[in-house]
């Protein structure tokens, strides 16, 4: 008995972390997860941003961005295919303003291209329902990038490597980076503006929000999170890709990708969407539409431009958003509708193992803090979980040395 007295005491003791102390403020958890988590994974830094029924605000980093230089809440990350959930809400705005139609088939706005269906809907292109193949999937385009990494590719050039399509429209369900170079080219013909001008226009200049920037169109500040890595063909994992030529990159990319902002931006942007400051309430229905599939990866179902995560990602309770890699960054934008709670995590690596760690504790320590937990959950999320594993276990044992000797005395 004295041994699982000594275990339990053992792992109490070493239960540090603020997470799970009642009497470390919500403040002080959520930088105890951002500096553990770093540090269990050995990424370099992290910016993360929450707001709480849009009031409460936390915006705060762990780590660094580049040699000594640690990382600051206003560094501007690459936020990879986030970009959609933007590229969406423009559409529908443009729908709203009867410049478009989400059942526009592509014929009305584009010209025939080899290997893509013309009937296909933009309702098809947001719910990745086109089954158009994924120009990123032909090894041929990343051949040819790297020959030159500061050439702009024209959407048309882009399109031109793609293949046959996966499957019918509106027969499956496929993620291609190519719906959303389709979207771009077809906001731009509908507006005869660029993709940026329409974007700050219609979602950033109305929200107030200044830090955020299409790559391929806007000059992007230097006050960026420093990126590493060999993602994307770059080479060594060593080499500080920030400044590196990307055009290349970034224009293949048009559509799906390229929007650069900090994370407090985000997390606004997230809270404004979600909470009916964007849209129309029918524009919000229509994004709502999820396409279910076998899940895989962090993602169970898709929207128009937004995705809803696992529950095993989320603590069994409903998260939405988008979440996006790029050269040496990786975003998670998470919204909890239940509890009007917007989470943005980034981090200056790719893949980002601890973003994913990171977001999913996150979620779990404001769950805690709304006291929406219960203790079932709590068993599955180590170390809490070990603890109560232990602690019916001495409890049992308990129970049988108990029965034995009760047993035994009988027996004399």
């Amino acid at each position: 008995m004295k041994g699982w007295l000594y275990i339990i005491i053992t792992l109490m003791l070493f239960q540090t972390s603020c997470s799970n102390k009642r009497d470390c403020s919500l403040e002080e958890q959520i930088q105890d997860v951002l500096d553990r988590t770093i540090l269990k994974y050995n990424e370099r830094g992290v910016s993360t941003a929450i707001i709480i029924q849009d009031s409460i605000k936390f915006s705060m980093v762990s780590g660094i961005s580049h040699d000594s230089v640690s990382m600051k809440p206003d560094m501007l990350f690459a936020i990879g295919s986030v970009t959609k959930n933007f590229v969406a809400a423009l559409t529908l705005k443009l729908v709203e303003e009867n410049k478009l139609s989400l059942d526009d088939p592509l014929s009305r706005w584009l010209p025939t291209y080899p290997n893509v269906n013309s009937t296909i809907t933009i309702r098809q292109l947001l719910n990745h329902t086109s089954g158009i193949y994924m120009f990123w999937d032909n090894q041929k385009i990343w051949d040819e990038l790297k020959k030159d990494r500061g050439k702009v590719w024209t959407p048309e050039e882009v399109l031109g490597y793609i293949k046959d399509p996966y499957f019918a429209p509106g027969k499956g369900w496929r993620y291609s980076n190519t719906n959303y170079l389709l979207l771009a080219m077809i906001i731009e013909k509908s507006t005869g503006s660029t993709l940026s001008t329409e974007l700050k226009k219609h979602l950033f200049e109305p929200l107030g929000i200044e830090n955020i920037y299409l790559s391929q169109e806007d000059t992007i500040p230097e006050n960026q999170a420093h990126v590493f890595g060999d993602n994307f063909n770059f080479g060594d994992p060593t080499v500080d890709l920030t400044f590196l030529p990307r055009a290349s990159h970034e224009s293949i990319t048009f559509g799906s990708s390229g929007v650069f902002t900090t994370a407090m931006d985000l997390a606004t942007w997230s809270t404004a969407l979600y909470e009916g400051k964007v849209l129309q309430a029918q524009s919000m229905a229509e994004m709502s539409q999820f396409v279910k599939f076998k899940p895989f990866g962090d993602m169970k179902a898709y929207g128009l431009g937004v995705q809803v995560y696992r529950n095993s990602f989320s603590s069994g309770k409903l998260a939405i958003g988008h979440a996006g890699g790029n050269i040496g960054t990786t975003t998670y934008m998470v919204y909890l509708p239940d509890y009007q709670v917007s989470i943005v995590v980034m981090v200056n690596a790719f893949p980002g193992k601890s973003a994913t760690a990171i977001t999913k504790k996150l979620i779990r320590v404001i769950l805690k803090d709304q006291n929406a937990l219960g203790f079932i959950p709590s068993i599955a999320y180590p170390p809490t979980g070990i603890i109560l594993f232990v602690f019916a276990l001495s409890i049992l044992t308990i129970t049988v040395v108990l029965i034995r000797k009760r047993n035994s005395l009988k027996t004399v």
